[in-house]
């Protein structure tokens, strides 16, 4: 059975599973580990899977889709149009789609608003340069086109801002269902989440835990929550994120954190006030995922390109 959790509804009227397995391991690939995790978490009633081309690893998701003995209907998978497919969309779309062996694709994001060369991987090509008209906009024109054939349900962006969904949006037929965006207590993206959501837009938020770095799960408030539910600081975490009205997709191999992250508690009022408060605590309001060069760049932007307001290193500008 499918575990219950809220299910929300996007722009368009599909519902999505409000929380999801982030199919990212870190590295790119993971083979036959990428798709036992899937086949664990579609038995412990996750129905939502969120993989990328980017994260070369479709196949195994595909796979334990296909061999759950779960309906079709009943699983939500997610997988994303690489920088290098910039220009290319109809190419990327079939290769994830045939990658994944499935009839068609729940939702399609855009992954990140800059267009690269294509490389010897998917994200080792060169940045082309911005330009006065950005091609994400031609980009997502021809992704509009995609659901006509019935292939995908919905579309979306993912690591966008406010400045490139200002730029994008005026030449929408199609308003994106989601933004998918780094997002968690350190980074709670107020400005953003308001402007999305008066267009109809629900945020996602990847790295909902901080990708590795235990700074959201040590921190003194967010374990005096836990402890005051009997819960981890993970469960916490999401259920902020839930409560907020975004999508969540975490990602674990292991059972029991699995199944604790799709274990919701209800959190007070006083609770999320201050997990919304966390990030002005002294040095916590910034990135907490490994994309930042020091430059001041991601895959060949600046901070100013992407609508970023950070300084070197992901640090939040106040």
């Amino acid at each position: 059975m499918a575990a219950p959790i809220p299910v929300f509804t996007f722009n368009n009227g599909a519902k999505v599973p409000s929380i999801g397995l982030g199919c990212w391991m870190g590295y790119p690939g993971g083979g036959e580990a990428v798709e036992t995790m899937c086949r664990t978490a579609l038995q412990m009633g996750y129905r939502h899977l969120d993989t990328a081309n980017g994260y070369a690893n479709e196949e195994y998701v595909g796979r334990a889709v296909r061999e759950s003995g779960i309906p079709r209907g009943e699983i939500f998978v997610v997988t994303k149009l690489p920088p290098a497919g910039h220009g290319k969309v109809q190419q990327y779309f079939e290769a994830s789609l045939n990658a994944l062996g499935l009839d068609y694709i729940d939702l399609y994001l855009m992954h990140w608003p800059q267009a690269m060369t294509e490389g010897p991987g998917p994200w080792l090509g060169e940045t082309i340069p911005r330009g006065n008209n950005p091609l994400f906009i031609e980009t997502w024109k021809e992704m509009e086109k995609l659901l006509q054939t019935g292939k995908v349900k919905s579309i979306g962006v993912s690591n966008f801002s406010i400045k490139n969904l200002r730029e994008l949006l005026p030449h929408c037929t199609v308003i994106p269902a989601t933004n998918q965006v780094e997002l968690h207590p350190c980074l709670p993206s107020f400005e953003l989440k308001a402007f999305c959501e008066e267009r109809g837009i629900i945020l996602t938020a990847y790295s909902p835990l901080g990708q590795g770095q235990t700074v959201l799960l040590t921190d003194p408030d967010s374990k005096r929550i836990a402890e005051q539910h009997g819960v981890t600081s993970a469960q916490v975490m999401i259920s902020w994120g839930i409560q907020r009205g975004t999508i969540i997709i975490p990602k674990s191999e292991k059972p029991e954190r699995m199944m604790q992250n799709i274990s919701l508690v209800k959190l007070s009022d006083e609770d999320m006030k201050t997990l919304d408060e966390l990030h002005m605590k002294p040095g916590m309001h910034r990135s907490l995922v490994d994309i930042h060069k020091e430059n001041g760049t991601v895959f060949g932007w600046t901070y100013e390109e992407l609508g970023w307001p950070m300084t070197t290193g992901g640090i939040v500008v106040e």
